[in-house]
C-alpha cells in the first residue's frame, strides 16, 4: 500500500489515477501516526514551498516523514514535493525544507519564459533501477518557476531549459521528480511503476 500525503497543496487526483492504472493500491494520509503504515509515500505538491513547507509543519508531517526516512523505506517528491525534499528554497524569500537530500531550489533567471512549462528531454546521469526502462532522451511534461541545485551524487536524471536542470534525484530510498510523472505519458507511468517495485516487499 502506497501513501499519498495530503497536506492541502497536491494534485492528488491525476496521480492517484495512475496509480489505479499501474494496478496498486494507495491511500491519501494526512495523519503524522499513520505514516509508518505504508509500504512507499508520495509527496506531491503545487503552489508556493513556504505555505507547503508550512502546512507540513503544521500538522507534524515533517517528524513524522524524518522517522519514515530514517526507517530506510522509499518516499518520492513530485514537482514542488522534491524541492521540499532539500535544505531550502529562495521562493518568496528564503525558507527551510525538510533536509532530507543537500541543495536548494532557486529560480529561473534570464531573458526566457518562466515558469518552464512544456515537454522536455531527460538525459540519463547513472544507471538506477527508477530508471529501469527509461531510455535516454525520453520526454517529461515540466511545470515549475524554481529548479533545484544540488551535488552531483544525487542526480540520476537532468533536463535542458536555457541550463542543465534537475530532474529526477536519489538518495538512498528518498527520490526526487521535478516534473509529472503522471503527466508524462508511458514515460511517466514507467517510473511511477519503477517507484512502486521499490516499495513491494518493504514491511508496513
Amino acid at each position: 500500500m502506497i501513501g499519498i500525503i495530503d497536506y492541502g497543496m497536491g494534485n492528488l487526483y491525476s496521480l492517484s489515477k495512475a496509480l489505479e492504472r499501474l494496478g496498486y493500491s494507495y491511500e491519501f494520509v494526512s495523519a503524522p501516526d499513520r505514516l509508518q503504515e505504508y509500504s512507499g509515500l508520495i509527496l506531491p505538491g503545487v503552489g508556493a514551498f513556504g505555505d507547503a513547507i508550512a502546512n507540513i509543519r503544521k500538522l507534524g508531517l515533517d517528524r513524522a516523514i524524518d522517522a519514515y526516512v530514517a526507517s530506510e523505506r522509499p518516499i518520492l517528491g513530485i514537482c514542488l514535493g522534491m524541492q521540499l525534499l532539500f535544505d531550502k528554497s529562495e521562493e518568496n524569500g528564503e525558507n527551510t525544507g525538510l533536509g532530507l537530500i543537500r541543495g536548494e531550489a532557486v529560480r529561473f533567471y534570464g531573458d526566457y519564459k518562466v515558469p518552464h512549462m512544456g515537454w522536455n528531454q531527460l538525459r540519463l546521469r547513472r544507471e538506477h533501477p527508477l530508471l529501469e526502462g527509461v531510455r535516454e532522451g525520453e520526454y517529461v511534461y515540466f511545470v515549475h518557476s524554481y529548479h533545484v541545485l544540488c551535488k552531483p551524487d544525487v542526480l540520476l536524471a537532468t533536463s535542458d531549459y536555457h541550463q542543465e536542470v534537475t530532474a529526477i534525484v536519489g538518495r538512498g530510498q528518498v527520490y526526487g521528480m521535478q516534473f509529472h510523472p503522471e503527466k508524462s505519458g508511458e514515460t511517466g507511468m514507467r517510473l511511477l511503476r519503477n517507484f512502486a517495485v521499490q516499495c513491494e516487499g518493504v514491511l508496513a
